[in-house]
């Protein structure tokens, strides 16, 4: 499976609605997708159940929040919610790298940098709402080198390694 083939089997109600359009939110449900071969992986290694846990609501609530946000009313409430997408992906980010030993290095590699995508986005979307900058010194954000905007995303949604059940 590719973002490509996902995208078909999205439900039109999902991408008929306006939040579709946001990049951000598209990607972390592509996340969730995919997290859900990995943490049935890590399940199945009684040391890793509960990372497993963990790293599935991080996820989850990557999007979630994006969805929540999107839908308030004010720019700093809605700032709000991606600040809490921003803390999930970030702690997605932890748990993936935990879970290393038992997804493989190829998996890992893959999801830590879709991840810095998403981080990547909610860095510039944060302050964007709230009219001033994050609590944090605006840097690029890069992960191995300079990430190239449109050939590296292209490459982490053509090539997606899942997780061995």
């Amino acid at each position: 499976m590719n973002y490509a083939e996902w995208m078909k089997s999205v439900p039109r109600a999902v991408t008929e609605d306006s939040l579709w359009r946001m990049s951000v939110y598209r990607l972390a449900l592509f996340l969730g997708e995919v997290a859900w071969h990995d943490v049935t992986k890590l399940a199945k290694d009684l040391r890793m159940r509960e990372l497993s846990d963990q790293l599935y609501r991080a996820v989850g609530s990557i999007s979630a929040n994006v969805a929540e946000g999107y839908s308030r009313g004010t720019g700093r409430d809605r700032a709000r919610f991606y600040e809490y997408a921003l803390g999930s992906a970030r702690e997605a980010r932890d748990w993936y790298f935990k879970g290393r030993h038992v997804l493989g290095e190829n998996v890992n590699e893959h999801r830590i940098n879709l991840l810095a995508e998403i981080i990547r986005l909610l860095l510039a979307m944060v302050p964007d709402q709230r009219g001033a900058m994050l609590r944090e010194d605006q840097v690029p954000y890069q992960v191995e080198g300079e990430m190239e905007e449109p050939k590296n995303l292209a490459e982490l949604l053509n090539q997606v390694p899942l997780a061995d059940a």
